[in-house]
């Protein structure tokens, strides 16, 4: 092959690669591209999810939290009257009523070795008489008992003694138009039992259900 020839061959084969060469550098730019693209929507989705999470979170972290007790664990030891910063104690007994066994001789209400089952105060268990008992209204001999929250003084005294011998309606709640919700509250720490507890402002009571199941 004469010489013209064989450098216009090489000059051929130079042009096929280096067209070859344009077709994979402008592919891999393409690829770059696409690349980055995909990385951008990819940072945008995850950034979404985050602030979707952050948001949430906020809004979890944002729910105020007050004190309360779990009845479940209560065992009325007398500490909640006493040691509330309160001149008068945030504590308070509740009743239960859908859990009363409305007893003839009431234990939360009689002093066990009571003389006689009437509203005198020698038979009574509270020492400020905070139990209301009146005669429920054609169903003689029974009574229903309702708590003077002021007179409660959150001894527990009546929730022992229904707790010992009855169904357990009577119970200590945190009431939360008196409690100042204090960041350490001085009743939790010297609970023996770890009954208080945080739970949601929303939903700040907590009750015994009674089992249906036994």
């Amino acid at each position: 092959m004469p010489d013209s020839q064989r450098r216009q061959a090489g000059a051929n084969e130079d042009f096929r690669s280096l067209r070859d060469f344009g077709s994979l550098k402008a592919k891999s730019k393409l690829d770059r591209r696409q690349f980055v693209a995909e990385g951008i929507r990819l940072s945008g989705a995850i950034g979404l999810a985050g602030y979707l999470g952050f948001l949430a979170g906020s809004k979890g972290q944002g729910e105020e939290l007050v004190w309360q007790i779990d009845p479940a664990k209560c065992i009325a030891c007398g500490n909640c009257a006493t040691y509330c910063v309160l001149d008068e104690s945030a504590v308070k007994c509740v009743h239960n009523f859908g859990m009363c066994g409305y007893c003839l001789r009431c234990t939360g209400y009689f002093e066990l070795d009571a003389p006689s089952l009437d509203s005198g105060a020698e038979n009574q268990l509270c020492p400020t008489g905070a139990i209301l008992r009146e005669p429920i209204k054609n169903e003689d001999p029974y009574h229903e008992y309702t708590i003077d929250e002021p007179l409660c003084v959150g001894c527990g005294k009546c929730v022992k003694g229904c707790s010992a011998f009855g169904n357990g309606s009577l119970q200590l709640q945190v009431r939360h138009d008196r409690c100042k919700n204090c960041n350490q509250c001085a009743i939790a720490v010297a609970c023996p039992s770890r009954a208080f507890l945080r739970v949601p402002a929303s939903d700040p009571y907590l009750l015994k259900q009674r089992n249906l199941t036994g």
